[in-house]
């Protein structure tokens, strides 16, 4: 496998950032559990919304296509993973192992930008983490929504599973794009966005955290309100399942489909009415 290239990695990441609102700021911020990378925009008193990326190689730059709407009536602060490709950097003597670990990181993360309250908004793997906090911290967060979250409803496809598997083994470029290409039905991806994807192969990551979907009964007793989105074209799960899953289980959530989308092109090539019922749902 090749070796991981930092420089081209950053000229990346950098590139896809280049796409976000003129105000965008860069912050540091110390947690226990390492330093947190947040790209923030939007005026400095609205509203905190924290965005959580998908895992892999999505990292907090891929909402570019979404910062600009929500950063008009919210301090967006979209958040790369501890341990995950981006520029947030792991302690060296202590990560996150567990989902309560995740969540005291979230909260520690909170705490340190002086957030008490907040939106939070979250794609695939980070919409786990989303929702898991929710269910822990409920006093810290608002409103939710979750696009196309995986292991919150309903389990993997076992031919995602099948497809995903050679690039978990060994990430390569050309692994990535391929099963990009795969899950997204070859359906024209942002080029910068690819290619980041592409640049991410190789980073020294830390295992994530992962585990069982939240238990039942914790969901049926959630009163924090879930605008939850699926992807239509997603082949990770299965839409009708997880819509249906989620109906049954949280008492205040409104499910909808997502038409001509797959699961890795949320956010970032999401169509235009995203934006809308993202925003009209936070302003409630």
């Amino acid at each position: 496998m090749r070796g991981f290239d930092a420089d081209a990695f950053d000229a990346a990441y950098g590139k896809v950032m280049a796409r976000w609102p003129a105000d965008r700021e860069a912050l540091r911020v110390p947690t226990p559990f390492g330093t947190t990378h947040v790209n923030a925009c939007g005026p400095a008193d609205a509203p905190p919304l924290v965005l959580l990326p998908g895992g892999g190689g999505a990292t907090s730059a891929s909402w570019y296509a979404q910062a600009a709407h929500l950063a008009r009536t919210h301090r967006v602060l979209a958040v790369d993973l501890i341990g995950a490709p981006g520029r947030s950097a792991p302690a060296a003597d202590r990560h996150p192992r567990t989902v309560a670990d995740l969540s005291a990181w979230l909260d520690a993360l909170l705490d340190e930008l002086g957030v008490g309250e907040a939106d939070f908004g979250g794609h695939s793997y980070g919409g786990w983490i989303a929702l898991h906090h929710a269910l822990r911290a409920p006093d810290r967060m608002r409103r939710l929504f979750l696009l196309d979250p995986t292991q919150c409803f309903a389990g993997f496809k076992a031919a995602y599973l099948r497809h995903a598997l050679p690039m978990l083994l060994r990430p390569t470029p050309t692994r990535v794009r391929a099963f990009l290409t795969w899950e997204t039905g070859g359906a024209a991806l942002d080029p910068d966005w690819l290619r980041l994807q592409e640049a991410a192969a190789g980073f020294p990551v830390i295992r994530p955290v992962t585990g069982p979907r939240p238990a039942p009964e914790a969901l049926r007793a959630l009163r924090t309100p879930v605008l939850l989105l699926v992807a239509a074209n997603s082949r990770t799960h299965d839409t009708s399942d997880v819509t249906a899953r989620a109906a049954g289980l949280l008492p205040r959530v409104e499910a909808d489909v997502v038409p001509d989308v797959s699961h890795h092109a949320l956010p970032q090539s999401a169509p235009p009415e995203l934006a809308r019922r993202l925003t009209e749902f936070l302003r409630e």
